[in-house]
């Protein structure tokens, strides 16, 4: 049972007939009934496991192997990463939670209820990427089932002209993105039902996964007893760092727009548990379970196969090919769909409350993740998409600063719902920018600004302070910290002017 205050009863005493009438209102938007709060522990760990059990997570783990790690401290370096994030996580979960309202209108508190579509779309279109990338991957899954099914040979295809693939594939590719459509299209308590289902059935696919890997290799001795290459405290030291720094920003945007979720949870008991207890474990299992299967296709096919679709078409039965890539093909679909649709697609509702609903935001970030040709970003060879991911933490991280800082300090955990759909209340500022908070945004990414000129190669390394490098290396945690202080400061300043 959800327990609130007066103070957060505003829209209700209100009967909503101040703002239902509001360019700033529509149903999607609107703060979730305390009667529809129903999100327990277990439907906040499911979503979370959902998520966290995937291709990525597969694979990660074996990067720190190659890297020197041996897999105790892959696991536990990947656990305390993702256990590190919960925190920020809970955090600005809580106004969610407490006001049932989603990210983009809790952005309206610090940026204004203009102001707030700006850092809102900073979000919403990384994961319009993302969303189109996870669809080809997800495209792929199907396209290599298919080739089972058919008996082609997917390297004789023939790539269409402007696309840059086969017909075959960018068929694939769209009835995988059709699937995450069909999702978003049945509403939230769909992702609901997938998660939920999801979660038990890829633990079970992770757990078999790994009793075929023991026996086909005859045991893991060699992988339990593997020492670790990294053979000092610093060195050891630098690549957890970079793990841990690896997992801040695989999570960097979950963190923000983590209020779309949590609004639904019954208590903040339920989020905080439920996040708890579903994202490191989960992660750290599928890490598991990653090193083991791939150091021990060493053995089993004499070389290490990291790739989990790869290895799903090595494997000597067509049926359990074709139920191991559609288990994959789920994996994908409940990640993309909690992490890169329901944000963006409140984002865009946001950009236009009165004509943009929650299923026709989705609508326009499957459209985008179309656009952006996926195909191409991810085989790039020169990984420059995945540089630019990685700068974008440097414009994430002090948007979760200014949302804690407005939160937890400056208002004291207090929000005036009703002002929050109201283009003349309290979240106007002027003319509905908060032009403190985008001084504070500006002031947390530009620290950042060197150490990505390093990494495009427009400044010399040598040019550049030591001190910046290291701030573009945790760009999200200084970016954070530097603009919640610059956010609290300026606020008090205001104040104290007036």
């Amino acid at each position: 049972m959800v327990r609130v205050d007066s103070r957060d009863q505003r829209v209700d005493a209100d009967n909503g007939q101040g703002i239902k009438q509001s360019n700033l209102y529509n149903p999607d938007l609107a703060p979730v009934p305390v009667e529809e709060r129903t999100w327990t522990v277990w439907n906040i760990s499911a979503l979370w496991a959902g998520m966290a059990i995937g291709i990525p997570t597969y694979t990660i783990a074996s990067s720190l192997i190659l890297k020197g790690m041996n897999w105790k401290q892959a696991v536990i370096t990947l656990f305390l990463g993702n256990a590190i994030m919960v925190v920020p996580l809970a955090l600005n979960a809580c106004p969610g939670t407490k006001y049932g309202i989603p990210f983009p209108i809790l952005l309206r508190s610090s940026f204004g209820v203009l102001g707030a579509n700006i850092p809102a779309m900073m979000r919403g279109l990384v994961a319009c990427c993302w969303f189109g990338i996870q669809c080809w991957i997800g495209g792929t899954v199907i396209y290599a089932v298919a080739s089972m099914l058919m008996g082609f040979d997917p390297a004789t295809k023939t790539d269409l002209p402007i696309l840059g693939i086969s017909a075959g594939q960018f068929t694939c590719f769209m009835i995988f993105w059709a699937m995450n459509i069909g999702v978003i299209l049945k509403g939230i308590n769909c992702v609901k039902w997938l998660e939920n289902l999801s979660a038990p059935y890829l633990i079970i696919l992770g757990l078999g996964l790994l009793v075929w890997a023991y026996g086909a290799s005859e045991g893991f001795a060699s992988v339990w007893n593997q020492q670790s290459k990294l053979t000092t405290f610093s060195e050891l030291f630098d690549v957890s760092l970079l793990g841990i720094t690896a997992m801040i920003g695989f999570w960097s945007t979950l963190a923000l727009n983590i209020p779309d979720f949590s609004r639904y949870a019954r208590s903040q008991k339920d989020q905080i548990v439920g996040q708890s207890l579903g994202l490191p474990p989960a992660f750290a299992f599928y890490a598991f379970i990653g090193v083991m299967v791939t150091s021990a296709t060493a053995s089993i096919f004499g070389r290490e196969i990291a790739d989990p679709i790869e290895l799903m078409t090595q494997l000597d039965s067509p049926v359990l090919v074709i139920f191991a890539l559609v288990s994959l093909c789920i994996a994908t679909l409940s990640t993309n769909i909690a992490a890169n649709v329901v944000s963006p697609s409140n984002d865009f509702s946001n950009l236009w409350p009165r004509h943009i609903s929650f299923k026709m935001g989705g609508l326009i970030t499957g459209i985008l993740g179309i656009l952006i040709f996926p195909w191409k970003i991810y085989s790039d060879p020169t990984g420059s998409f995945i540089l630019f991911l990685i700068a974008y933490s440097a414009l994430l991280g002090p948007i979760g600063g200014i949302m804690v800082a407005d939160y937890f300090v400056c208002r004291r955990r207090h929000l005036n719902v009703a002002d929050l759909y109201r283009s003349d209340g309290e979240y106007a500022y002027t003319k509905g920018f908060s032009y403190i908070a985008f001084a504070a945004l500006l002031i947390g990414i530009v620290p950042s600004i060197p150490g990505f000129l390093i990494q495009i190669n427009w400044v010399s390394s040598d040019r550049v302070p030591d001190i910046f490098k290291s701030i573009f290396k945790f760009a999200w945690i200084s970016g954070f910290a530097i603009s919640f202080i610059a956010y609290i400061a300026a606020r008090k300043l205001s104040a104290w002017k007036h």
